[in-house]
């Protein structure tokens, strides 16, 4: 059986990003636990070539982007939250893809926001993206505000125990998906 592809998505416009610092926790829980390597994306690694308004006019590194979104086997989505949503360029990429390729594909959900206010965008915002697309979004959630969320630093126990327990559901996802695939 060929090693699952997954793919962490990042709606940051920069570097270092809390989100990401997120999704990376959840990748190292991936591999460190279950050995699923994850490859990391943000929108910088889209470019500028991110504006084209079809999938015809992306360029090079901004195809590569929404390609392997495509292609992965799994996604863990990381989401900074501006003014109450997704960023809108993040939302834009999710406009690129084409709806059938992430049927039925474990999705983890992660967001950043200002505050315990921002916390159900997860479930207003980005399980309802992903429900149109008719991907399999883990039941656990991870929210983290902003102040939660230090670059080197280890995270709350209670986002650990949710990162943990998402991670087991992420990969029973997967291996349900992979054994119904054989």
């Amino acid at each position: 059986m060929r090693t699952a592809r997954i793919v962490g998505f990042c709606g940051n416009s920069w570097r270092p990003a809390k989100s990401r610092v997120l999704v990376e926790a959840v990748a190292a829980d991936l591999r460190d636990k279950h050995g699923l390597e994850t490859d990391v994306l943000d929108l910088v690694d889209a470019g500028t070539g991110l504006a084209a308004f079809t999938r015809i006019g992306l360029d090079g590194p901004a195809s590569a982007v929404v390609d392997a979104i495509e292609q992965a086997d799994g996604l863990v989505i990381g989401c900074p939250v501006f003014q109450g949503s997704y960023p809108g360029l993040f939302k834009h990429v999710f406009d690129l893809i084409e709806p059938r390729s992430l049927r039925n594909r474990p999705v983890l959900l992660t967001a950043v926001g200002g505050g315990l206010r921002h916390s159900l965008v997860v479930e207003h915002q980005l399980r309802p993206l992903f429900g149109f697309f008719e991907a399999c979004t883990v039941s656990t959630a991870i929210y983290a505000s902003s102040g939660d969320v230090q670059i080197d630093q280890p995270f709350a126990p209670a986002i650990t125990e949710r990162i943990a327990n998402a991670v087991e559901q992420f990969a029973m996802m997967l291996d349900g998906r992979r054994a119904n695939a054989a």
